[in-house]
């Protein structure tokens, strides 16, 4: 499994062991941008775009042990003996699956709103809208917001997945790599098979207390894995809690970070 170079935003000066933030499915490293910025104040931030999406390279291959192997590798690259990984839904899945498998690199785990379970289907319908817009055809984004309204009438979550769409020239096109991501999603509901393997470190699980990603059900699956993790809920947040409450967050997040 070939390792994949991340496209990286940096944020902060280096010194303390560095905060490395994964976004979720759909999504990029600008989505971090004003808490990785909050973040920096106090230690140096990494962020980056998973494969698939954003600015770093596409691959046929999309699980959460090649996104795992790529992290991995940027570390590696950066010189990071440790960082603290946090990550948000698919990327909270991959810094699951980094911390179970690379042990040795990770000082703390951060979890946003998801756990290690499968989760039923929910974004085939988003992504045949997104595969059926004819790029071709569009004068805007807003054209493109306006066409997308049927299938996705949530104005939020067009937005969040519009910022992926880019002009090149005459043309719009996708940052994503749609087709893999499509064919991916059973693998992206699910948890992998850890084969018993466990984290003993530092572990917060956040999750938004008007989201159904953590339920009771998630305690032992978590447990099972993270038998030193902390839950913590984030008032009147849903599944984007960085985004709906994002002072609770930070403050949640740099309480746990300054406890380590």
């Amino acid at each position: 499994m070939a390792a994949h170079p991340l496209h990286l935003r940096r944020y902060g000066e280096p010194g303390q062991t560095p905060v490395l933030l994964l976004h979720g499915l759909f999504g990029s490293s600008a989505n971090w941008h004003s808490i990785a910025r909050r973040l920096a104040q106090r230690r140096p931030v990494l962020v980056p775009d998973l494969r698939n999406h954003g600015d770093s390279p596409h691959d046929p291959v999309m699980t959460y042990a090649a996104m795992a192997e790529d992290l991995a590798a940027l570390l590696e690259g950066e010189a990071i003996a440790r960082a603290v990984v946090v990550g948000h839904s698919m990327g909270g899945k991959a810094a699951m699956w980094l911390t179970l498998h690379h042990p040795e690199r990770i000082e703390a785990v951060g979890v946003i709103d998801i756990a290690p379970l499968s989760y039923p289907s929910g974004f085939e319908t988003l992504i045949d809208a997104l595969l059926a817009l004819p790029l071709q055809a569009l004068t805007s984004r807003g054209d493109a917001d306006r066409q997308l309204a049927a299938a996705i009438p949530n104005a939020a979550i067009r937005g969040y997945v519009l910022q992926n769409l880019r002009r090149d020239g005459q043309h719009w096109r996708w940052r994503l790599n749609l087709p893999v991501i499509a064919s991916a999603l059973p693998a992206m509901r699910a948890f992998p098979d850890a084969r018993n393997q466990q984290f003993t470190g530092p572990a917060l699980f956040l999750y938004g207390t008007r989201s159904d990603y953590v339920g009771a059900r998630a305690l032992g699956a978590i447990r099972a894995r993270f038998p030193l993790a902390r839950l913590r809920a984030v008032a009147n947040a849903g599944h984007w809690v960085y985004a709906d409450q994002p002072d609770a967050f930070i403050g949640a997040l740099e309480g746990f970070l300054d406890g380590l």
